[in-house]
């Protein structure tokens, strides 16, 4: 194989999770640096952002599961939608809820349901990320 025709290799991360969530979201690698800031996301994998600065695919680690993302092309027949009809809910424990919902919104998430005792004997609450993402914390009550 000469150089013109060698692929490049790239890294296969673990997939954590027998369920895995993946965003299309408008800036898929601001979103990424969000998620760092507000859920702990720790990145194991991206493809480089092309000459737009959008990514065809970035991994994450978030709360011992994957997230995947990846921004819109159109050109290829995948144009943006905002995002609507689901929730990203994080399943915590009762000693750390509290200190994952004030870095999510220290970090930027809009409260949309504070924390709160919930009847079927949670604590719960949702919150609204920039992109537009809605995401939820449940933990037991101690």
């Amino acid at each position: 194989m000469n150089d013109t025709t060698a692929q490049t290799e790239y890294p296969r991360p673990k997939v954590l999770g027998g369920l895995i969530a993946y965003l299309q979201v408008d800036g898929a690698v601001k979103a990424a640096d969000f998620y760092k800031r507000a859920f702990g996301a720790e990145e194991v994998f991206s493809y480089p952002p092309d000459e737009q600065g959008r990514t065809m695919h970035i991994h994450l680690y978030i709360n011992g599961s994957s997230l995947m993302l990846s921004d819109a092309f159109p050109e290829h027949g995948h144009p943006h939608k905002a995002a609507q009809g689901y929730t990203m809910q994080l399943v915590l424990g009762a000693d750390n809820i509290e200190s994952w919902w004030k870095r999510a919104v220290d970090a930027g998430c809009e409260i949309e349901n504070p924390l709160a005792e919930m009847f079927w004997g949670d604590r719960w609450g949702s919150l609204r990320d920039p992109f537009g993402v809605n995401w939820a914390m449940n933990a037991p009550i101690k």
